[in-house]
């Protein structure tokens, strides 16, 4: 009984800022301004510009995800090995001292280093280089993705990794395993739910993100997050803006789905 009345404060949170959020958004998407039941904000999704920014959004959310599962997993392996010596404290403290500071101005920072006249053009100018014209891209906004989520890939497969026995890895070795047979058949298994997690703790919020193709697409590339957001926020339409977001509970209740199929013991997300 008490521990049920300790979780009191918790439901009543979730109740007023998750559920009842959730169910509002529902109601506007599946009603119309009179209030009356349609599948017409739903459908908008197909009209083309709201469906490129769909694609879109995808593609990027993809291309972060991969980016960051390649330069995640070697460090994660590095941690884990500096984890025996008692050193991996002040690497992972390195990786969660950005998250300290407030997202947009990380985001701002990325543009003033990839500006034409940024950091970036300054130091090949300096070194006699061709400038690159990469802000208002989809390599600028990729950038920007990169760097505010990649933390959330390090840190679950990290979790996993720190808890895989060393005495399985060795006895792979002396079974007369490879160092490329021990990854692919021992090591790559048993960090699946590490590599879930971190899929999915990157995917949703980069599919979803408006702010960062804000800045560093200076407005002008189109991700489904900025649809939704002018529904919300210029158009005042929200019902259409509810609708759309529908679209993307589909994805987030995929992956949530991910999760409890591969991560069934929240190995990936015990942080």
């Amino acid at each position: 009984m008490r521990k049920q009345l300790a979780a009191g404060p918790y439901l009543l949170w979730m109740t007023g800022f998750i559920v009842i959020p959730l169910l509002l958004v529902l109601y506007y998407g599946l009603t119309n301004e009179a209030g009356a039941f349609t599948l017409e904000n739903v459908l908008n999704i197909t009209e083309p510009q709201r469906l490129a920014a769909l694609g879109r959004s995808l593609k990027l959310s993809l291309i972060c995800t991969g980016i960051c599962l390649l330069l995640s997993y070697p460090l994660a392996m590095i941690l884990k090995g500096m984890s025996k010596a008692g050193r991996s404290g002040l690497m992972i403290f390195i990786f969660i001292l950005p998250m300290w500071m407030n997202a947009l101005l990380r985001t701002m920072a990325w543009q003033v280093i990839l500006n034409r006249n940024g950091l970036l053009n300054t130091l090949l100018s300096t070194l006699g280089l061709p400038t690159v014209n990469i802000i208002n891209t989809n390599t600028a906004i990729v950038f920007g993705m990169v760097y505010n989520y990649l933390p959330f890939m390090v840190l679950p497969l990290y979790n996993v990794m720190v808890k895989i026995n060393d005495d399985v890895i060795d006895a792979a070795s002396d079974l007369g395993a490879t160092w490329l047979q021990t990854f692919i058949h021992v090591l790559l298994p048993l960090s699946v739910p590490g590599i879930i997690s971190g899929i999915t703790m990157v995917f949703v919020p980069a599919l979803t993100t408006f702010v960062i193709s804000d800045i560093l697409g200076g407005g002008m590339i189109l991700l489904i997050g900025n649809v939704i957001n002018q529904e919300f926020t210029f158009t005042a339409n929200w019902n259409l803006g509810s609708g759309l977001s529908l679209i993307l509970m589909i994805f987030i209740l995929f992956s949530m789905f991910l999760i409890a199929k591969y991560d069934k013991e929240g190995n990936g997300t015990a942080i």
